[in-house]
């Protein structure tokens, strides 16, 4: 029996650095200080991995590829929040994105993907807001945090939106460019 270490292949490697790579830069090149975050593109590239490459790619890529933008653009205390938010957006959208005999390539399907992807999100980052506020800063009460963490409810929408807008064409011309 064979283990999975020696099942990945060089070509997933790369897929999942480059997308990682794609990923942090969407988010560093253009993005604006929110509230408690930051809004940037780089949701159109989980989206775009998420069809392209699938689950388990896009998971892994989402996480690292954000993660890293926390790191090192001072979002630190977000870092642990944004690997396994973002890694489960790519897991959720990839997911459903291949679901059924769809593989990707269903654009109604791939848009309900990333809107239940988009709704994850939000969701995590409100609470992971209120935790912040609450146990790690510790500036507020749970309470008090909770509706301070509503503030970049907005924001969030509008980036998901954004992502979507971004990814759409993207992924339908780099599917005719390179036969995917």
């Amino acid at each position: 029996m064979e283990s999975r270490v020696s099942s990945i292949k060089t070509i997933d490697i790369v897929q999942i650095s480059l997308m990682a790579a794609i990923t942090f830069i969407a988010t560093s090149v253009i993005h604006i200080p929110t509230f408690m975050g930051v809004l940037h593109l780089g949701d159109s590239m989980i989206f775009l991995s998420a069809v392209l490459f699938g689950s388990r790619k896009s998971a892994i890529s989402s996480a690292i590829g954000m993660c890293l933008f926390d790191l090192i653009s001072g979002y630190t205390m977000w870092a642990p929040f944004t690997l396994i938010i973002k890694g489960l957006m790519g897991y959720i959208a990839g997911t459903i994105a291949y679901r059924k005999d769809y593989n990707g390539n269903n654009v109604s399907n791939n848009i309900f993907a990333f809107v239940v992807a988009g709704i994850w999100m939000i969701a995590a980052y409100y609470l992971g807001g209120a935790i912040i506020l609450t146990f790690i800063s510790k500036e507020f009460a749970l309470k008090q945090a909770f509706v301070i963490a509503l503030k970049d409810i907005p924001t969030n929408i509008l980036q998901v939106a954004g992502g979507i807008v971004l990814a759409l064409p993207l992924i339908t011309a780099l599917r005719r460019k390179i036969n995917i």
